[in-house]
Formats: C-alpha cells, structure tokens, sequence
C-alpha cells in the first residue's frame, strides 16, 4: 500500500493524523534516533524529515538509523533538492502556491522530479502555503515568498481550491518552525467548507489542546516539531497523539 493511502486510511479511523517532524539541523542522530523511537512507541502515525536548511550531510544516514529502529512511514519533507534520499518511505512534492516564486512553483521541482523517479520514492503531491505567523519565518526568507496574512482566510481557501483544482493531493497550511502563531482557526474551518484534499497543518502548535482545535475545525493532520525539539517527553507525545486522534478517542 503506498504511503498516501495508510494516511487516508488513518484520517478515516482515527479522525485525524499526527505527524512529528524531525529537522536534521536541529537534532544529532542518536537524539533523531531516540525521538523516533518514543514517537513509535506513542501513538504517532508517521515522521516527517527535513529542514530549511542542511548544513551537514547526514540526510541519507539519518534517514536509515530511523529506519532501522523505527517502522513508521518517514517522509521526506524537503527543503530543497539536497533533501531527496532512497531510504525514506515517500516524499512530500511541494509547490509553493502561496507564493509568486516561479523556481518554488515548479523550477526546483523539475529538477527533482527525474531524481525521484531514479530513487523509486513515492511523491505526494502538496501544495504549500505559508501562513503569516507573527515572524518571518526560515522557510519564507529562503522561498523569498510573502505568506497569506492571518486575517484572509478566503484568500487562503481560493489558493487551497486552486491547488485542488490542479490535481494536488493534499494542501499544507504552515506557519513555520518556531512561529509565534499557529495557522488560526478560522482558517482552517473555512478551508474545510470549500476543499476536499486533506489539508496538513503545522507550526506553532505548542500544546495538545491547539492541535486538538486544529483538527476540530477540519484539519486533516496535524505536525509538531519545534515543542519536541525542546521536550520529546513520552508523555506530550502521546498527549498530542491522543488529541488529535478525536475519533478513535471518542468511540
């Protein structure tokens, strides 16, 4: 089954997915390692790999020390064509549609995509959004991408629906690592009025309860990385496990 498939499958059992995001800039391998583990062992559904930047390679070696202790679906969440790897379960294709950036549209993206096709990985095709957090964020100053204010979610509905229209399969709303707000509420639920891909959420959700709205209002998945980063405590893992899987909770 390809990986797209067992996160629908998850979204429908489970209400909503929970992915923890593990940057290699930010954590060694032995502690990207250990963090994978306890996700494994704490209700996360799938771990999501990259960062903004990579100032060292150690992409591939991460991405196989997870593996070899974990069995949930890594995917690759790049930020750029140095993070394509053939040991990873899929990768994230995205596009920022939020943008104006031509090389962010597709530039960057033809060339990874024969990459990907070499490696044999499944790409999940995304439309990525920057939403206005309150900074600007690593992710928007190296894209050289304006976000969509805070204030506008029906300009965030029109690009998820043109993104829907183009044949994507999932749109993320991100706010950004470390960002001072998360994707609002408001937005979400008007998105969840008009769109139908599945929609990923990530940035600045710092507790179970924010992840927990997020999904009420239609979010699809939620992902969390900065909180863990600085407490991958057993306990707040599986706290937000348990939050944002609402419908296996509630039966």
């Amino acid at each position: 089954m390809h990986v797209f498939d067992k996160l629908l499958r998850i979204k429908e059992q489970k209400g909503a997915g929970y992915l923890v995001l593990i940057d290699p800039d930010k954590q060694g391998l032995e502690r990207a390692v250990e963090i994978a583990q306890k996700c494994q062992e704490n209700e996360v559904d799938a771990l999501l790999v990259g960062g903004s930047l990579l100032f060292a390679y150690l992409f591939d070696e991460l991405i196989k020390g997870i593996k070899a202790v974990c069995e949930l679906p890594v995917i690759i969440f790049p930020g750029g064509t140095r993070q394509i790897s053939p040991y990873a379960d899929a990768i994230l294709f995205l596009s920022v549609i939020s943008g104006r950036n031509a090389n962010q549209l597709i530039g960057e993206q033809v060339v990874a995509a024969p990459i990907i096709k070499s490696m044999n990985l499944e790409a999940i095709s995304t439309g990525y959004m920057f939403i206005e957090s309150g900074s600007v964020t690593s992710a928007q100053f190296l894209n050289g991408s304006l976000p969509i204010p805070r204030e506008k979610p029906d300009m965030a509905m029109a690009h998820a629906l043109a993104a829907e229209y183009l044949g994507m399969k999932c749109v993320y709303l991100e706010a950004g690592s470390g960002a001072k707000y998360a994707v609002p509420v408001e937005m979400i639920a008007t998105l969840n009025r008009y769109v139908e891909i599945p929609m990923i959420i990530g940035g600045g959700i710092r507790s179970p309860e924010a992840a927990r709205e997020r999904v009420e209002a239609g979010a699809s998945f939620i992902v969390t990385g900065n909180v863990l980063e600085k407490n991958p405590d057993t306990q707040l893992i599986r706290s937000f496990a348990q939050a944002v899987h609402w419908r296996q909770n509630s039966a």
